[in-house]
């Protein structure tokens, strides 16, 4: 029996109250981390998790956090999602892009929800707007990959290519969203002069059947509208655009680390952080719905020369000059 919580009085028990500083010791922040493939090396589960623990959370002391893995699968998001909120976490992080995103708002209709990163969660039907969000969900946005720029900076690259593939998974996001994106690229490839073919992945195991539809269109340069599904098997990604002998463009910096040849998009280590810090405001009192959208304001230019020599391209010193990292 702990003598500060029970004081002999007169041959009695007197129940002493517990100190405000005790009670609130006692309190455990239970996060559910819903993410299309948990791995311990993920710069973005480190960079979240580094936040946390600069907030003040420590996972076994005041903080819980149950981990759901799709193993690369997006069809268990839903059931995933369900798992959580009958754990009834206090917020739910919603990784795999729109559709994990989807698959929580529709799973839970109190319990807050971050997303580390959709495309237009207006468009989308995740939220009401931008700056007012006025549901349960928040996060950040990119409402558009800047299709028009990978576009651009693959043309810098490569200058003589003419027929350029753009690999999209469609059932990323909603038909307007992929449709939208379509257009962008369309008109991008239309202003400087290359001809765009469109080719669809839905699985990694489609991979081998898009690259044989590219060589049938004789492409000579390729744009990846990364999903957190073509994450899962970045390095593939990346060795089968080397084999088949296509300057690629992608949108996230992890493929080019793994062999691909450039990349241009947020950080996202950073897009985790500030996933934290939303975690953080909602844990301590804020509202989902008050807690405007974001959308990253800094953009990497990565490129692989290792990967240009073996692709025989020599980037320009002027693109050279703009890249944010060079891996040699």
């Amino acid at each position: 029996m702990d003598r500060r919580t029970f004081l002999t009085l007169d041959g009695g028990l007197l129940v002493a109250p517990l100190a405000a500083g005790a009670q609130e010791a006692r309190k455990v922040a239970r996060i559910g981390y819903l993410e299309i493939e948990v791995s311990p090396g993920d710069a973005g589960l480190q960079a979240f998790l580094q936040q946390l623990r600069d907030l003040g959370y420590v996972e076994g002391r005041n903080l819980q956090i149950e981990y759901r893995d799709a193993k690369r699968n997006p069809e268990r998001f839903p059931a995933l999602a369900a798992e959580l909120v009958a754990l009834n976490v206090d917020v739910i992080v919603a990784g795999g892009g729109t559709l994990g995103a989807m698959a929580a708002k529709k799973a839970t209709g109190t319990i807050p929800i971050v997303f580390p990163l959709v495309g237009d969660p207006v468009e989308d039907g995740l939220v009401n707007s931008l700056a007012r969000p006025g549901g349960n969900l928040t996060g950040s946005s990119l409402l558009a990959q800047s299709v028009e720029k990978l576009l651009e900076l693959l043309k810098l690259a490569a200058p003589a290519i003419r027929r350029v593939a753009l690999l999209l998974k469609p059932d990323a996001a909603p038909a307007r969203t992929i449709a939208d994106n379509i257009s962008a690229a369309e008109r991008a490839a239309q202003a400087l002069g290359v001809r765009l073919q469109v080719v669809e992945a839905r699985h990694p195991q489609d991979f081998d059947r898009a690259f044989s539809d590219m060589n049938k269109a004789h492409a000579e340069g390729l744009v990846v509208l990364v999903t957190p599904v073509f994450a899962t098997a970045s390095r593939r990604l990346a060795d089968l655009a080397i084999a088949n002998r296509l300057p690629t463009m992608f949108s996230l910096r992890e493929f080019v680390v793994v062999g691909g040849l450039m990349s241009y998009g947020p950080s996202r280590a950073e897009l985790f952080r500030r996933t934290a810090s939303y975690v953080d405001k909602i844990l301590k009192g804020a509202k989902p719905a008050d807690l405007p959208i974001e959308q990253p304001t800094k953009f990497e230019l990565v490129l692989n020369l290792k990967t240009a020599k073996a692709l025989g391209l020599t980037i320009s010193p002027s693109l050279l000059a703009r890249a944010d990292q060079v891996i040699e």
